[in-house]
C-alpha cells in the first residue's frame, strides 16, 4: 500500500516510504538539507542507512543531533547557528517528538531576528514573525505519539525558568510527512506504551475540549478507535506492521485533532517533562484517569456518546475502565509517586506552573491553583474522583 495524503499537509502513508525522502527533498527545493535527529537515534544502523542513502543524492547533507528528550531552547540555537554556517536551505526532522520538535523550531527561527520565547502560543505571537524567512520541513516520525509532523507548533523547554514554553507558527507545519510503519518496528514496548498513550492523550482531550469543531472531534474519535485496536498489538507484537501503521496514523491524528484544544492532562504533564524530564507520554498516562474522572460532571454525555463506536458498554465507567485496564496491561504505573520521590515534588509550584500551562484554557472545567494541587495530590496517592 501507497498512499497520499493532502490533509492537514502532504502526508506519504505506507510501508518502505522513508526511500521517497531524497524525492520529498526535491519536491520542496531543498538542495542542502540539515538532518535533525536525537543524539540516540544518529547512531542507529536505521538511520545510518537513511543518511547513506539522502548522501547518494545530495553532496551537501549537514546532522544535528546535539540533543536529547525535552529539549531546550540551547538545543535550538545551536542547531540554527549549524543551519545558517553551512548554508542549509531545509531541514528533515526526524525521530520521535524531541527530534520533530527541534527540527521545525530550527527551521522555523533559521532566519528569525527576535528571540524563541517571543513567539509563544500566546494570542497572535506568532505574527511577530518573518514567515519568508521559515526553511522548508520533512518531518518522519520514527515513534507514534506526539504527532508532531502534523502540528503546527514545538515543545521546547526555557531553562532559565525550567518551563516548557509552545512555540507557535502556521508555516511550522511540515511540508510534506513520511509515515513509514518499518521505521517503529524496533520501537520498545516500554516506549511503544508510552508514545502510544501520548496519542490517546491527545485524541481525547481534543475530543472533549469545549469548542465547535466537527472535523477535528471526528479525527479524534477515529484517533481513539485506532489506540484501542492496535496499541496492546504493539506492545505485544512489535513486528505488526498494520499495527504500528494504525498508530502512527493515530498519532497524527491527535495532532491535527487537538488544534481544537487539549485541558489538564497536558496541563499536569508540562511542568513535570520541564522539571524531572520524565517522559511526557508516560506521564500523561499516569495524569489520564485523574483528570477524566475530575471533569465528569462535563464529559460524561460525549464520552457516553462515542462508547458504542470504541465497543464498550454505554456509560463512562466502562470507558474509564478501558483506560484503567489498559495503562494495567501497558505496565504503566497508577501514581505519579511510582516514577517521582514524594520529597522531590513542589506541589505549589507545580500546581501554578499547570494552571499557566496554555492548555490549561481548553479544559473541559474551568480550573484554579488549588484544582491543579487536588489534581496532583491524587495522582500522588492514587485517589480517583
Amino acid at each position: 500500500m501507497k498512499i497520499n495524503w493532502n490533509y492537514p499537509t502532504s502526508v506519504w502513508v505506507g510501508e518502505d516510504r522513508i526511500k521517497d525522502l531524497s524525492q520529498a527533498c526535491k519536491n520542496l527545493k531543498i538542495s542542502s538539507p540539515l538532518l535533525v535527529t536525537d543524539k540516540d537515534l544518529i547512531n542507529l544502523d536505521m538511520v545510518k542507512n537513511v543518511i547513506l542513502e539522502i548522501k547518494k543524492n545530495f553532496n551537501n547533507l549537514s546532522i544535528f543531533s546535539n540533543f536529547s528528550g525535552n529539549p531546550i531552547g540551547e538545543n535550538v540555537e545551536e542547531g540554527v547557528s549549524q543551519f545558517q554556517k553551512n548554508k542549509c536551505d531545509g531541514v528533515i526532522a526526524f525521530g520521535g517528538g524531541s527530534g520533530l520538535d527541534v527540527g521545525k523550531a530550527i527551521a522555523f527561527m533559521s532566519g528569525q531576528s527576535r528571540p524563541i520565547w517571543d513567539f509563544e502560543d500566546i494570542g497572535d505571537y506568532w505574527k511577530r514573525a518573518d514567515e519568508t524567512k521559515i526553511a522548508p520541513i520533512i518531518a518522519v516520525p520514527t515513534t507514534a505519539g506526539t504527532g508532531s509532523e502534523t502540528g503546527r507548533a514545538s515543545a521546547i523547554i526555557n531553562k532559565k525558568t525550567g518551563i516548557k514554553k509552545i512555540i507557535f507558527h502556521p508555516k511550522i507545519l511540515p511540508s510534506i510527512v513520511i509515515l513509514d510503519p518499518c521505521l517503529t518496528i524496533d520501537l520498545s514496548p516500554r516506549l511503544t506504551a508510552a508514545t502510544g498513550m501520548d496519542a490517546l492523550a491527545h485524541n481525547l482531550e481534543a475530543f472533549c475540549a469545549p469548542g465547535f469543531h466537527p472535523m477535528a472531534d471526528g479525527i479524534a474519535l477515529e484517533g481513539m478507535r485506532l489506540v484501542k485496536k492496535s496499541l496492546l498489538i504493539c506492545a505485544k507484537d512489535g513486528k505488526n506492521i498494520a499495527a504500528r501503521l494504525d498508530m502512527m496514523v493515530a498519532a497524527s491524528m491527535g495532532s491535527t485533532a487537538f488544534q481544537k484544544g487539549l485541558g489538564a492532562i497536558h496541563s499536569l504533564s508540562h511542568p513535570v517533562n520541564a522539571q524531572f524530564n520524565i517522559h511526557h507520554g508516560l506521564s500523561n498516562a499516569i495524569f489520564m484517569p485523574y483528570v477524566l474522572t475530575f471533569n465528569k460532571n462535563l464529559i460524561e454525555k460525549r464520552i457516553i456518546s462515542i462508547c458504542d463506536y470504541l465497543n464498550l458498554k454505554k456509560n463512562f465507567e466502562s470507558f474509564l475502565n478501558w483506560i484503567l485496564d489498559l495503562r494495567k496491561e501497558l505496565s504503566i504505573p497508577h501514581k505519579l509517586s511510582e516514577v517521582l520521590e514524594q520529597d522531590k515534588i513542589n506541589l505549589d509550584q507545580l500546581s501554578k506552573m499547570a494552571l499557566e500551562d496554555p492548555s490549561t484554557a481548553t479544559n473541559p472545567k474551568k480550573m484554579t491553583v488549588d484544582d491543579m494541587k487536588i489534581l496532583y495530590e491524587h495522582s500522588i496517592s492514587g485517589k480517583l474522583f
